[in-house]
């Protein structure tokens, strides 16, 4: 089981992202817009710059959702390789099946 520290930090996280969506989009195409003046892509560039580093997409972590393990994850199944495994086994995921020989 991961640290409660790390996986609520990574919830805060995914908050912040959901919270600053629109205006970093709004934001990040004013700054790459070329028919917009130089000193208005500087100044998109520098509101960008303003805004909390943790509202940046990229910086959200996928954990899996049974244990809060940050490697080994499964986007599809939103789970790490381990938990994949012992709930397998445990037949509690329809369709998979440990292969044992």
């Amino acid at each position: 089981m991961a640290k409660k520290s790390a996986v609520e930090k990574n919830e805060r996280r995914k908050k912040l992202v959901k919270k600053y969506a629109e205006k970093r989009a709004a934001l990040k195409a004013k700054a790459k817009d070329s028919s917009v003046s130089p000193e208005e892509q500087f100044n998109a560039r520098l509101e960008l710059a303003k805004l909390p580093r943790n509202s940046a997409p990229n910086r959200v972590r996928n954990r899996c959702e049974v244990t809060g393990r940050p490697r080994g994850f499964y986007r599809k199944l939103k789970m790490s390789r381990i938990a994949l495994r012992e709930l397998g086994s445990l037949g509690k995921i329809p369709g998979l099946v440990k292969s044992s020989w």
